[in-house]
């Protein structure tokens, strides 16, 4: 049924629930594991280009941290987690990424490191239900998840 999954992953307990139901899904449907973090934090307005570099390098280092250990536990688990490191709106790179892949699901926690803007805002796994090119699982937290 997924021959293809997509993770978006930013390190927070709903990406690692997110994560983990996809190694499940891709163990027991042998289907090929993608993790996607998104940089949406990067200085808008920088003093210098070297300042912009520098927080790039920050964020790039962040993440690929991150997605090493996600890599690790996917090697555990028993396959592999190819993964992808994007700036941007994390909602809309989601989405961008799931259809120039044209992935079968995208699995995503229900909430994520931004939590101060859900209220205004949605969440990304809202965001990317609406407009997600394929199925879309959203992972909550509490009993059973």
């Amino acid at each position: 049924m997924f021959g293809q999954i997509l993770v978006g992953y930013d390190g927070s307990t709903g990406a690692e629930r997110a994560r983990a139901v996809a190694n499940s899904q891709a163990r027991l449907q042998q289907a090929e594991r993608w993790a996607v973090a998104v940089e949406e934090h990067l200085p808008r307005f920088a003093a210098t280009v070297g300042e912009f570099e520098e927080e790039k390098v920050e964020a790039d280092r962040d993440f690929s941290d991150r997605l090493d250990a996600a890599r690790q536990l996917a090697a555990q688990a028993g396959g592999t987690l190819r993964f992808l490191i994007r700036p941007g709106h994390p909602a809309r790179a989601i989405v961008d990424i799931a259809q120039e892949g044209e992935f079968d699901v995208i699995i995503l926690g229900h909430r994520g490191r931004s939590g101060v803007w859900v209220p205004f805002l949605g969440t990304t796994a809202e965001k990317g239900s609406h407009h997600a090119p394929c199925s879309v699982l959203i992972v909550r937290e509490g009993k059973g998840a």
